[in-house]
């Protein structure tokens, strides 16, 4: 199908794709089209990545902005929201308002009403519709990118959910759910009542197969020798071989267009890995793998993105990423900043990182398609098993749709390891030739079933049992099982907890929210994770200390805490005696099953509190075996655990309000308590603020009428930083012209003491 044939779209659409190199749709494109995409239908596209699910997206947003309506695209990670915005911005050139949200649970978005394609989490738009965000209503198309999620124990009931609001706020909605791997996309059809595009078809060829000895084993039933060097091991001689030019794709010079023109015949790899450690290890030996293959400016450049990394963050992991970096290879993981996952997903999509060696969360994350995937890892550790357990078909495949670039690879290829034939035939019978199990909700678990339970009350979607079973019976769940008896028990089991902590009333059959209800469902809260925090807020006499509201927060199920290692038992059964009266709440028992949860809730508040004492960074990485991205992450959900619990005492009316948020704004800001009010000026930041306060410059206000040569003392000479920092203090003259700094104003605080601000919020 031609794009010029495609009815329903706005008339600068064609020759804008055209003007990208598009004039016909690919096979599925066509197919979702035929569909009514682009008339308001919905439908369930579940095709290969690669095969143009974005496009098939765009064409349903912007044909219901042609007709004056508004779209949501729901995505399952921050990061693909700042992605997809990016590609979306390109249609603002022609009138199309793009927006982006995706954090601050407790706001309405009234900004966003005036945009007419949004971005957002599933659990943003779920926040959205608890606080009643009148724009919804006016939704004529949401697209679910990623929807086999719904499978997901953590995300997917949410998305779920929120599917089933939507489609209730309005009842004319065009659904798009979008997926590369559904192994019953059927049932999603129906649930949605949508059409159905269910193809296997590629730009580009992906050959899946199997390395065993020295040979690639294809599911065409082919084989390659792959011979190894010297004591080289399966993934460094995939790597190798992959960066090595391929005698029929030409020798890189400009006359070669063997690679579609856009490349030297050279390949790039990604290598999954079931850990972390693995991922960094993986990568340091590939580093030497990759470094042959990189010429003078490609060895320069990589200098560059090293440097920039090694400038988000003081820590070791930092270090060990940029020294792979250097020489072309890198992991990737959560334990990375979003800074340093940026940077090596943009270098490797430049080409310059050639190798990536990753846990999964890449594999359903960003685009970053490649030449050549690995996965070296098919088993990881299961906590609810006790022990290394198979990956499932569908996270197999996820992985493995990562291999090919069109326009960049003349083919892709996925490739699991084998140590033995029997092995190699197992790989082949369990994930080569298997298709990706059924997609089921998760909607009846204890945990999900009073969120939304409370959500839903709170929401106005429901005002009696009665309602609450017609509601579920809109969901995934009930339109995938008959067992209509268990989910009524988990549903009364669930309001019962409800009545019990305060949070509904029910008269009869008859329900509704308390105030304090709809305040939890407002916050975003577990209803356990606000009676665990309403239940210590109320146990605390005199003023909390900050460890104690850490250590209150910490033991909600809305955080996860850190593990206890080998040896840190007694070390932190010592620490909980020493500082019990600090807690919010009654210490358990040692024979207590609580106890563990208890030490475990108290290592957590322990980083928190190094991190608010303005402990350097690489040494809470060391301290507490994390990366960057774990103080980034338990940082951010104690951030939000606190002001929620700011908010739950000022309603409780029990006069801790003011030590609850100084406590959040410590850890907010990473500062002790005389830093607060000069860390929350805008460009500030932790150490910014310690130079200043050294200075004799100790608040906002000081700040406000600040000498400025001894502002631009303390912050080492950086004119543009002094000026932007006054600025936004309301200094009346914050211009730098003709100031000399005040020497005797730059205290070195210590030896690796650079301008690093380490806040974590410009992560």
């Amino acid at each position: 199908m031609n794009v010029s044939e495609v009815a329903g779209v706005p008339e600068w659409l064609p020759e804008h794709l055209r003007a990208d190199g598009i004039e016909e749709l690919y096979p599925p494109q066509a197919e979702a089209v035929e569909a009514g995409v682009t008339q308001g239908d919905s439908l369930v596209a579940s095709v290969p990545t690669a095969s143009g699910k974005t496009l098939v997206a765009e064409l349903a947003m912007l044909s219901a902005v042609q007709r004056g309506g508004k779209a949501l695209y729901i995505v399952p990670l921050r990061a693909l929201a700042s992605e997809k915005r990016d590609e979306f911005e390109e249609f603002s050139r022609y009138g199309v308002d793009i927006g982006v949200s995706t954090g601050n649970y407790e706001s309405e978005e009234r900004w966003l009403r005036e945009k007419d394609i949004i971005v957002a989490t599933s659990e943003k738009v779920d926040s959205l519709v608890r606080n009643d965000a009148s724009w919804l209503s006016r939704l004529d198309c949401v697209v679910a990118d990623e929807v086999h999620l719904v499978d997901d124990s953590q995300r997917g009931p949410t998305l779920e959910v929120t599917l089933a609001k939507l489609r209730r706020i309005n009842p004319g909605l065009q659904v798009v759910a979008l997926s590369a791997t559904i192994g019953n996309a059927d049932a999603l059809a129906d649930w949605l009542d949508a059409a159905l595009v269910d193809s296997d078809w590629r730009p580009i060829e992906l050959r899946k197969g199997v390395h065993f000895g020295e040979a690639l084993h294809f599911d065409d039933g082919s084989q390659e020798h792959l011979p190894s060097q010297g004591s080289e091991k399966a993934t460094e001689t995939i790597v190798r071989d992959t960066l090595t030019p391929d005698e029929d794709e030409g020798d890189g010079t400009p006359d070669d267009e063997s690679d579609d023109g856009h490349g030297d015949g050279r390949g790039s790899s990604l290598v999954f890995v079931n850990s972390r450690r693995n991922a960094e290890g993986a990568a340091k030996r590939l580093a030497n793998v990759t470094n042959d293959h990189l010429d003078g400016d490609e060895l320069a450049r990589l200098r560059e993105v090293a440097a920039d990394i090694r400038d988000t963050s003081d820590t070791e992991t930092s270090d060990d990423l940029a020294d792979a970096v250097e020489k072309g290879a890198a992991f990737h993981h959560a334990g990375l900043s979003s800074d340093q996952r940026s940077l090596v997903e943009d270098a490797f999509r430049d080409r310059l990182v050639k190798c990536i060696a990753a846990t999964p969360t890449l594999a359903a994350g960003v685009n970053t398609p490649s030449r050549r995937v690995v996965v070296r890892d098919w088993r990881r550790y299961s906590g609810e098993a006790g022990g290394m357990q198979p990956l499932s078909v569908l996270e197999v495949h996820q992985m493995m749709g990562r291999a090919g670039r069109p326009g960049m690879d003349p083919y892709g290829e996925a490739l699991l390891l084998a140590k033995s034939h029997d092995e190699l035939d197992e790989l082949f019978e369990r994930y080569v030739w298997a298709d990706p199990e059924p997609v089921q909700s998760k909607l009846a678990a204890e945990p999900a079933m009073r969120t939304h339970l409370l959500a839903t009350i709170a929401s106005g979607f429901a005002d009696s049992r009665e309602g609450l079973l017609e509601f579920l019976e809109e969901t995934l769940y009930a339109s995938q099982t008959d067992e209509d008896a268990f989910l009524e028990q988990v549903m009364d089991d669930m309001l019962a907890y409800l009545e019990r902590n305060g949070f509904i009333d029910a008269d009869g059959d008859d329900l509704s929210a308390t105030g304090m209800g709809h305040t939890v469902s407002r916050l975003y809260l577990d209803p356990m994770s606000a009676a665990e925090i309403i239940d210590g807020l109320r146990a605390t006499e005199g003023r909390p200390t900050a460890l104690g509201l850490y250590h209150l927060v910490s033991r909600t199920p809305d955080m996860y805490q850190l593990y206890l290692r080998s040896g840190e038992q007694e070390e932190f059964t010592e620490l909980a005696y020493e500082r019990e009266s600090e807690f919010c709440g009654r210490l358990p028992s040692e024979f207590d099953d609580a106890f563990d949860d208890w030490l475990s809730a108290l290592k957590t508040a322990r980083l928190l509190e190094d991190w608010a004492d303005e402990v350097e960074e690489d040494r809470i990485t060391e301290r507490y075996g994390v990366g960057p991205g774990d103080i980034r992450g338990k940082v951010d959900t104690a951030e939000w655990l606190l002001g929620a619990a700011e908010q739950l005492a000022a309603e409780l009316d029990l006069g801790i309000a003011p030590a609850v948020r100084e406590a959040r704004i410590r850890v907010q800001h990473g500062v002790r308590e005389e830093l607060v009010d000069l860390a929350g000026v805008r460009g500030v930041g932790r150490k910014r603020a310690r130079r200043l306060f050294e200075a004799g410059i100790e608040d906002r206000e000081a700040l406000r009428n600040a000498n400025k040569a001894v502002v631009l003392g303390a912050l080492r000479g950086r004119e543009k930083t002094a000026e932007s920092v006054l600025e936004a203090a309301g200094h009346t003259a914050p211009d730098m012209d003709g100031v000399e700094p005040d020497p005797d104003a730059a205290p070195v605080l210590d030896e690796t003491d650079d301008e690093d601000q380490t806040s974590l919020g410009e992560f």
